[in-house]
This record gives C-alpha cells, structure tokens and sequence, in this order.
C-alpha cells in the first residue's frame, strides 16, 4: 500500500476544491489564464430544434390515437322533430319554451349537429306528439291510455 493513500492524509469536509476555470473563447482564456474549453454544441450554427421533426412524429403518434367524436342526432330525427312542429304551428322558439331549452338547442336538433340527449328528446316526444327515438322515428303518439 501507498504511503500517501492511507492515515497520513488529511480529508476535509465542506471545502469545495477548485476547479479550472473554463472559457467559451480562447481570447478570454487567455485573458483570465483559464482553460479553453473545447465542447461544441450538436446544433451549433443549425437550426434543428425548430425544425419539429419530432413534434410532428409525436403529433402524428397523438392523431392515430384520438377518440371518435361522439355520433350526432340523425338527419330523420331532426325532419321529424321539424316537421312535428310545422304540424303544430309552433316556431322553434315556441317550441323551445315548451321544453325549457334554449331555441339554438332546438336548430342543432333540427339540423342534426346536436349529440342526441334522451332527456330532450323525450320532452320534444312530449310536447310534439311524435316519436323520436327506437325504430319507428316520426310516428304519431296516442295519447295517454285510460283505463
């Protein structure tokens, strides 16, 4: 064994040894006598990290993983729903008023850019007479059997 590795030598703790000072450029090396530092940057003089070459993999990647919108109200529940209402002679803000909805809910409906809600749609079979929901679509309602 070593004669300078062993007891003989001192550790201190909490005392930062000095490291070398490094510089950018050799000019300041020079000026502050410290090393010059030879590291080179991987896009130095390029512009790669906005190029997005992996931003669009991954925005590829977060495409193929999207979830389907959710199904929209048919086209035939929407003619049935307006022509119901002609058939009544209500305006789609009478209409509206009868179900407590807002008349823009009503146009969405009508025009089949609404997500079917079975809680409107049941209200509208309510106030409109007409089935809206199930197989036969459009078909007048009977009243409210008695016994």
């Amino acid at each position: 064994m070593d004669a300078t590795v062993g007891w003989d030598t001192q550790t201190v703790i909490g005392k930062k040894t000095k490291q070398p000072k490094v510089a950018k450029n050799e000019s300041d090396a020079r000026r502050i006598g410290a090393v010059v530092g030879t590291d080179r940057k991987t896009t130095g003089g390029t512009n790669k990290a906005h190029q997005g070459t992996d931003h669009q993999k991954i925005a590829k990647i977060d495409r193929e993983n999207e979830v389907a919108p959710p199904p929209k109200i048919s086209l035939t529940v929407g003619k049935a729903i307006q022509q119901a209402r002609m058939d009544k002679g209500l305006s789609q803000k009478d209409c509206a008023q009868k179900i407590n909805e807002k008349p823009s809910i009503l146009q969405d409906y009508e025009s089949g850019k609404a997500i079917p809600n079975t809680q409107i749609l049941s209200k509208l079979e309510r106030v409109l007479g007409v089935k809206l929901r199930g197989s036969d679509i459009g078909k007048k309602i009977d009243g409210p059997k008695k016994s």
